[in-house]
């Protein structure tokens, strides 16, 4: 579905570029935005690299272990029942603590980690996902951030006056959304048990 409205407000775009004599301006439209994402796959393919790099360095020298220890109370109420010296809870930690600190593309390689590791604890075989993998992908979906580094990054690179106004009203709003998805998965999860 998505691609059909993709391809029709692409299509739109070029009549409408045509129609009103802007040819010129599509093409030098589609030529910067064909560089541009480009650079940005580039960028990004460095970035998850660096990322998943630290990740097993993090993995392999026990700090996953240490992190998963410090954060295990959280974890144990969102998620109870995973076991307890499982690495899926490094792996959580990791990806929680990227997102609250602003890095979602940092916490990308430890979340896809722990949803491989979620699916292998999963009892169900039937292809549903556990109620452990859906309180996960809420949390990663709400995403507290106590610092937004990504927007403070592109309002710096775009010459914003206030770069760092938004830092208030950002942490309500990811406070509010996790606040709404942690309450949400608790409530399926007794529903559930009923």
């Amino acid at each position: 579905m998505l691609n059909v409205l993709w391809a029709g407000m692409l299509i739109v775009g070029i009549f409408w570029g045509i129609l009103t004599r802007q040819a010129s301006a599509l093409t030098d439209g589609i030529l910067q935005g064909a560089s541009d994402s480009v650079t940005l796959c580039l960028t990004m393919l460095g970035v998850l690299s660096m990322w998943s790099g630290f990740l097993k360095i993090a993995e392999n020298s026990g700090l996953l272990t240490a992190l998963s220890h410090h954060l295990s109370p959280l974890l144990r109420l969102l998620f109870p029942g995973l076991p307890k010296d499982h690495p899926v809870n490094g792996y959580l930690s990791t990806n929680i603590l990227a997102n609250v600190l602003g890095l979602g593309w940092a916490a990308t390689p430890a979340g896809l980690r722990a949803m491989k590791e979620l699916v292998a604890l999963n009892p169900r075989t039937d292809g549903t996902a556990s109620r452990d993998m859906c309180t996960f992908l809420i949390l990663n979906i709400s995403s507290l951030q106590l610092l937004p580094v990504s927007i403070l990054a592109y309002r710096q690179q775009y010459q914003s006056v206030s770069p760092e106004i938004i830092l208030g009203p950002a942490i309500l709003a990811t406070l509010a959304s996790t606040l709404a998805g942690i309450l949400f998965a608790r409530t399926a999860a007794i529903l559930e048990r009923k």
